[in-house]
């Protein structure tokens, strides 16, 4: 039988060791288990999956890419901590870059577009696991962004909140900014039906930075009390 018509495995849709672990270390990452500051032994995340070392620096290289890892003398991968001052400006990255992403997608929504991003926001209202709150918050937000047809965009956004995700967890859980993000999404979403484009892209960005000026509030400690993120 020619090789051709025999049903093969599709292995590009396979994860690798090394997309594995790099899910496991950047989940660790955002839910805190792995601390700012905290090295990443090779050896035992090697020993953890039962692989070489190979998958491991592989992961933690994207990891780096990402900005959640840094490579240290005599220490090896750290999980990198980023200052208050840093993460306004990556919260102000993140509002120009989504706002502008929601501009050029609200005149190409759908009815479609709508219906799943109404999915998301409720889904995302209704869920008690804060786990769950970033992951939704993604799903609802890059909804909006896809009828821009631009996936460079959506894919450094999606890098640029990967850089946030723990940050987010905090404000989400000490600010009690479930309930507030949920008035806000769907506030968005109407300015998106109604197909005001202006409207959902100010309303986007004063809601990312309200986010901001929230988190460095309740950040444990109260380390970014008294400081204002950039202004937009």
């Amino acid at each position: 039988m020619p090789l051709n018509d025999i049903q093969a495995p599709n292995l590009g849709a396979t994860p690798t060791a090394s997309d594995v672990i790099l899910k496991f270390l950047r989940n660790a990452i955002s839910d805190g288990s792995l601390d700012e500051g905290e090295p990443i032994r090779q050896d035992e995340v090697a020993r953890l999956f039962n692989v070489s070392k190979i998958p491991v620096r592989e992961a933690l290289k994207r990891l780096e890419a990402e900005g959640l890892v840094a490579f240290q003398r005599n220490k090896g991968a750290v999980v990198t901590s980023v200052s208050e001052p840093e993460i306004a400006q990556i919260f102000e990255t993140r509002a120009i870059l989504e706002s502008n992403a929601i501009r050029l997608s609200v005149p190409h929504m759908t009815e479609e577009t709508f219906r799943e991003a109404e999915g998301f926001c409720d889904a995302f209202a209704g869920e008690t696991d804060v786990a769950q709150w970033s992951a939704l918050n993604w799903r609802f937000h890059s909804r909006l962004y896809l009828d821009a047809q631009r996936p460079f965009l959506v894919s450094t956004i999606r890098s640029v909140n990967d850089r946030l995700e723990r940050y987010l967890r905090v404000q989400l859980a000490l600010s009690a900014g479930q309930g507030k993000a949920d008035r806000e999404h769907r506030e968005i979403l109407a300015a998106c039906r109604a197909g005001d484009a202006k409207r959902a892209e100010r309303l986007l960005y004063a809601h990312i930075m309200g986010a901001c000026s929230s988190l460095l509030h309740h950040l444990p400690g109260n380390r970014g009390q008294g400081q204002s993120p950039p202004a937009g």
